[in-house]
C-alpha cells in the first residue's frame, strides 16, 4: 500500500484555527503556532465571559431595585424581605425593569412590602 502523508489534514486544522484568529494582528493572525496560543486563551476567556455576564447582569438588577427601594424609603433586603413576606414571588429581572420604567408599580409593591414589614 502507498504511504498517506497527513499534509491536507494538517493544512485544514491550521487554516481552522487562522479563521478563529482573523482580525489579531501581527503573528498572531499570520502565524500557526502564535495564533493558535491566542485562539486557545480567547476561548477559553469567552467561555468563562458567558458566566460572568450572568453574574454581572444580577448585579446591576439588584444595584436598580436598591436604589428605586431607597427611593421608596426602603434597604434593598428590606424590600426583598417584605416581598416574600406578601407571598409576591418576582424575579429580580422583573423588578429591574419595574423600577427603571414603571416607578408607580414599584412603588405599590414597596409599599406593600413596607405594609407587610411593620
Amino acid at each position: 500500500m502507498a504511504r498517506i502523508k497527513g499534509g491536507l489534514n494538517a493544512k485544514k486544522k491550521h487554516n481552522r484555527t487562522l479563521k478563529l484568529a482573523k482580525g489579531y494582528r501581527g503573528a498572531r493572525s499570520k502565524q500557526y503556532r502564535v495564533a493558535k496560543q491566542s485562539v486557545m486563551r480567547a476561548l477559553t476567556s469567552a467561555y468563562a465571559g458567558r458566566k460572568q455576564r450572568k453574574r454581572q447582569m444580577r448585579q446591576l438588577w439588584i444595584a436598580r431595585i436598591n436604589a428605586a427601594a431607597r427611593m421608596n424609603g426602603l434597604s434593598y433586603s428590606k424590600f426583598m424581605h417584605g416581598l416574600k413576606l406578601a407571598n409576591i414571588d418576582m424575579n429580580r429581572k422583573m423588578l429591574a425593569e419595574m423600577a427603571v420604567n414603571d416607578a408607580a408599580g414599584f412603588a405599590t409593591l414597596a409599599e406593600t412590602a413596607k405594609n407587610k414589614l411593620a
